[in-house]
């Protein structure tokens, strides 16, 4: 799949997420065989651009290309102006937010709210184009609500405003993550367009991945929650996609290099005291993923420190009763 002069190495994407696609959980999916991250939104606001949120948020140093800023806002001169300023610094993709659901956002006439006013859309997707030399994505959901779904109408609209490429999370806002993804919506949008279409929504394993590509057409997946804690999850379906076989799931010692690789990462982007407390949320979700981590997780999480974090994993990770039903 490509993105304008990007040639994406495979057609799996990590999907932005508020709070967790920072630049350590990026460039983690990345190393485990994601083609493409997007980074979490960002504010249009010009008055919030310099908070240090915001600075963390488009902070891509060290990044494999392409460089991607996902902006959310409500007003078309206000996205054009934000768009224009994170190009300038350092933006090689800009991503427009027309899916979130949250309420906070969709109180303020952003993310998926956007949806209701299709001419708003126009213009907001216009203006950013025009604003900056690089591609323009988007990303959407099928609609307000199962009564008004109108996600094809919303990617038509994208095409012609020049929108390189386009996202689609299988739901509406009002179903916010619950109930299954609507497939067949995703097939008949990539259907209407001729831009790459990314597939988003309830893709947690490697045979799934595979059927809805199949099922939607769509150029690429996007995986958002089923990567939280299990970030290999791209080196996986990326092998079932090549192959039709599963890849062994990572040793102990692996899992266990893989989560202290990311928490030194953490510390170092946040440092330590808030690097410790980003990291609470991220070992609670790896260990999801392991056996006989129930009473581990609460001692873990009362950790203050870089060191006594580090140091309850290695002994968790060390414990042969762990290791013998992680075989």
């Amino acid at each position: 799949m490509r993105i304008g002069p990007y040639s994406l190495r495979n057609q799996l994407v990590l999907a932005p997420m508020a709070g967790v696609t920072d630049r350590p959980f990026r460039q983690l999916c990345k190393a485990l065989g994601a083609g493409m991250a997007v980074s979490e939104m960002v504010t249009s606001r010009a008055d919030l651009r310099d908070s240090l949120k915001s600075r963390r948020r488009r902070d891509h140093e060290g990044e494999v290309e392409p460089r991607i800023v996902q902006i959310a806002g409500a007003e078309p001169a206000m996205m054009a102006e934000a768009a224009a300023y994170n190009v300038a610094e350092g933006a090689q993709i800009i991503d427009i937010n027309m899916g979130c659901p949250a309420k906070k956002v969709c109180n303020k006439a952003a993310g998926s709210a956007l949806l209701q006013d299709e001419d708003l859309v126009q213009r907001i997707l216009g203006a950013v184009v025009a604003a900056v030399d690089v591609p323009v994505t988007l990303k959407i959901r099928t609609g307000w609500d199962r009564e008004h779904r109108n996600g094809i109408r919303i990617a038509e609209i994208a095409a012609a405003s020049g929108i390189q490429a386009l996202a689609v999370h299988g739901r509406t806002r009002a179903d916010l993550y619950q109930g299954e993804a609507e497939y067949s919506t995703i097939r008949a949008i990539k259907s209407a367009v001729t831009i790459p279409v990314m597939a988003n929504g309830d893709v947690t394993t490697p045979e799934k991945a595979k059927a809805v590509l199949d099922e939607t057409g769509a150029d690429a997946v996007m995986i958002g929650r089923a990567a939280q804690g299990r970030p290999w999850i791209f080196r996986e379906v990326g092998h079932f996609l090549a192959t039709g076989r599963h890849r062994a799931a990572p040793s102990p010692d692996e899992v266990c290099s893989i989560m202290l690789g990311h928490l030194e990462n953490l510390y170092g982007f946040y440092g330590e005291f808030s690097g410790v407390r980003v990291a609470r949320k991220h070992i609670t979700w790896y260990l999801k993923t392991l056996p006989g981590a129930t009473g581990f997780r609460e001692r873990v999480m009362r950790a203050e420190t870089a060191l006594e974090q580090q140091a309850l994993i290695r002994g968790f990770f060390a414990d042969q009763d762990i290791r013998e039903l992680a075989a």
